[in-house]
């Protein structure tokens, strides 16, 4: 369930709170394969199906930056900011990766509003994210993101 907020001082309000889980996701071959195909990187062990059933995962991976880049569509289903004029990334503080996404895995986002800081024109808000994998232990990503809502 997305919570939405009016504006920066409703913002505010939210720091430190969880934000919820998102919906599951699945990671098809063919979103691994369109990210390989954007990003130039085609290494076996993401695109090629049978080598990589004989590999160390057992079957075809996620890129990291793949799963990390499916943190704002995840990210949009938990927060709604309304009453503001520009939305940016700003950036990352640590992510790290514990755990591969096999093809056919679904993941989601756990996430919590950790601060929200004044800038000029606005706030920054960071957010500590987990993305899960159904069924496995380890997550997929940790991290926490960085953005800004101007007024």
């Amino acid at each position: 369930m997305t919570i939405t907020v009016n504006g920066i001082d409703e913002l505010k309000k939210l720091a430190g709170s969880d934000l919820g889980t998102s919906e599951w996701i699945e990671v098809t071959q063919e979103r691994i394969n369109t990210f390989a195909d954007a990003t130039g990187d085609h290494q076996w062990i993401h695109v090629d199906e049978e080598k990589a059933k004989a590999g160390p995962f057992g079957a075809p991976i996620a890129h990291g930056y793949l799963t990390l880049s499916l943190f704002i569509p995840l990210f949009t289903e938990l927060l709604d900011v309304q009453g503001v004029t520009t939305k940016v990334n700003y950036g990352l503080n640590k992510v790290r990766f514990p755990s591969p996404v096999k093809v056919g895995s679904r993941i989601r986002l756990v996430g919590r509003l950790a601060d929200v800081e004044d800038v000029p024109g606005g706030v920054q808000i960071a957010v500590d994210g987990t993305i899960e994998i159904e069924g496995v232990a380890k997550p997929a990503a940790v991290l926490q993101s960085l953005s800004r809502f101007y007024v």
